[in-house]
């Protein structure tokens, strides 16, 4: 019997209420399962990724060396107190500016006593 000549008698039959439930929760834990597949996958791809990586870096090292960075001019020296010039505060508390100018000085990666700020004001919104 061809496969075309079976399909009509599957569909004119028609389902319990069991049924449709069976049907429904075996095909949840399908796509349940699917995506548990594919999230472990994933990670044994990300791990395989970052130990190739690490290898590269290992072999960049050995290989040849970084070039070397070119010193920056120290400039003068600080006086002993490593303050320099003033600054003008607007509105803003010297607490506050202390704050301001440390998360300055760690966002750019310059020491807090080579920055030279001139003045701090306050902005209202």
């Amino acid at each position: 019997m061809q496969l075309w000549n079976l399909l009509p008698l599957a569909y004119e039959k028609s389902m319990t209420a069991g049924e449709a439930f069976n049907v429904s929760i075996t095909g949840i834990v399908v796509v349940l399962l699917v995506l548990a597949l594919l999230a472990i996958l994933v990670q044994l791809l990300s791990k395989s990724i970052r130990l190739f990586e690490g290898k590269g870096k290992k072999e960049e090292k050995n290989a040849a060396p970084a070039p070397a960075v070119a010193a920056k001019p120290a400039g003068t020296p600080l006086p002993e107190n490593n303050s320099v010039g003033s600054l003008d505060l607007n509105d803003v508390d010297e607490k506050t500016a202390a704050v301001i100018m440390a998360i300055v000085s760690n966002e750019s990666g310059i020491p807090l006593n080579r920055l030279d700020f001139k003045s701090i004001k306050k902005v209202e919104r």
